[in-house]
């Protein structure tokens, strides 16, 4: 789209009454390569192209998406929002665009579209060798290979128009071990803000024998019996509950509707000093890193929680003005059929002084869950339930036996003050989150921790 067609369609945005108007241009390709059952299941690659515009009346957001460049039906398009709201033409003052770049904090050094397939059949299929060879009870063996790549453009009426390079790339595996009647899966999926370098530097044997060996180990673990008790959290995805429970709830998209449980707790204490947590945007090649968010701001690193208080939200341009709150560079959506809201982006709990053995230590009795799976969370109240994917029981302040079956049930925010030991063993571990905005990749952390009491469901 030309810079002439660009302002035209925010200069109408404006001259129809908007305090805000907004263009959002996006232009994607994305390719996968799926290899189960000893063979290549599906390969695909694709392109996309559209064009979002949003008009802010005040808070109140109007938003309207297409396909088409023509000048004349995107001005059409303007027109038809504004008239939803029944809005009048008057002429504004004459906009003028800044024309820039995002700086790109993130080095990638080959494009995925310049790799043959073949290249990552290549890489799948030693991927599914090495799964297979742990064991002969693996009966299953799904692994692929995705990466996209996204170039932005966001212009507005305060006169911004940036565009930015998006780059990201996802390996994935998928184990199942069987005996018998029983079966269990063991699974790892990294991802990075990097081009196919990030395939060729990852050690993916690593991750399916890792996938492989804890199918293996869980298959015929016993089950653990529920109860309240002590739980020693692992470290990487581990950080998937505070991101699900506790980071919703701190984003402006839920504090606004007063749907979140720390609506009003901004600079009080909601956990102990060992508890700090952080929303970071810039961490290089991270997979939830971002230049700018797709509201054009760059992005930031955002203390949440220090010392165990609140000290921040997550917040977009409506949401901060809401709230009145600072925008964090955290407005973020799928692609351009979503109007941007607050999003996490790399979300963590800091690192801490204590060591796994502490911290097993302390706890007599209880579980170690240390990989964690899927699960479900009600933002409004925090109310978690997690399966997890790999745990093993405490005994004596040790390490026991592996069990199956665990689950970790309660609130996020009562959690929270729970957390009484935070370990120095941290990692990161990447996932994509769904909400109202879309799908967007995100990043979750943490290093191994103590929950001082959960509620664990068993069998």
């Amino acid at each position: 789209m030309n810079d002439s067609t660009l302002r035209n369609i925010i200069q109408a945005g404006i001259d129809y009454g908007a305090d805000f108007a907004e263009v959002y241009i996006e232009e994607s390709r994305s390719s996968s390569v799926l290899f189960k059952d000893n063979k290549v299941e599906s390969a695909s690659a694709g392109t996309d192209f559209g064009i979002g515009i949003r008009l802010l009346y005040g808070t109140e957001v109007l938003y309207a998406f297409t396909s088409s460049e023509n000048e004349n039906e995107l001005l059409k398009l303007t027109k038809d929002l504004a008239a939803s709201r029944k809005a009048k033409y008057t002429k504004g003052p004459d906009l003028r665009l800044a024309k820039s770049q995002a700086t790109n904090i993130h080095k990638i050094t080959r494009d995925p579209k310049d790799v043959l397939s073949s290249d990552k059949v290549s890489i799948l299929e030693k991927v599914n060798q090495t799964a297979r060879g742990c064991s002969d009870k693996i009966k299953q063996v799904s692994t692929g290979i995705n990466d996209s790549k996204k170039i932005v453009t966001i212009a507005n009426s305060e006169g911004l128009m940036i565009s930015d390079r998006r780059v990201r790339s996802r390996f994935n595996v998928s184990v199942t071990a069987a005996d018998g009647n029983e079966l269990f899966t063991g699974s790892e999926s990294p991802g990075a803000l990097k081009g196919f370098e990030f395939f060729e530097n990852i050690d993916a044997g690593f991750y399916a024998q890792r996938a492989a060996e804890r199918a293996l180990l869980m298959l015929n673990a016993g089950y653990i019996s529920g109860g309240k008790m002590p739980v020693v959290m692992g470290n990487a995805f581990g950080g998937v509950i505070f991101h699900e429970a506790c980071g919703h709830p701190l984003e402006t998209e839920a504090i606004r509707k007063g749907a979140s449980p720390f609506t009003d707790k901004l600079n009080k204490r909601i956990g102990q000093d060992c508890l700090t947590a952080i929303d970071d945007g810039t961490i290089a090649n991270s997979w939830g890193s971002i230049n700018i968010d797709d509201e054009g701001m760059a992005s930031q690193k955002t203390t949440l929680i220090e010392n165990g208080i609140l000290k921040s939200f997550l917040a977009d341009r409506v949401g901060a003005a809401e709230v009145g709150v600072p925008r964090t560079g955290s407005g973020r959506r799928q692609n351009y059929q979503y109007a941007p809201v607050a999003r996490m982006r790399n979300t963590y709990i800091a690192p801490g002084e204590s060591s796994l053995e502490e911290m097993l230590a302390s706890s007599g009795k209880g579980l170690y869950a240390k990989v964690m799976g899927g699960g479900s969370v009600n933002p409004a109240t925090g109310e978690f339930n997690f399966s997890v994917q790999e745990a093993y029981e405490i005994e004596n302040g040790k390490i026991g036996k592996p069990v199956r079956g665990a689950t970790l049930i309660g609130k996020g925010h009562e959690v929270l003050p729970e957390i009484s030991m935070v370990g120095n063993d941290f990692e990161l571990a990447a996932g994509i989150c769904g909400a109202s905005s879309g799908s967007v990749p995100v990043t979750v952390g943490q290093p191994s921790l103590k929950v001082d009491s959960i509620l664990v469901g068993g069998r």
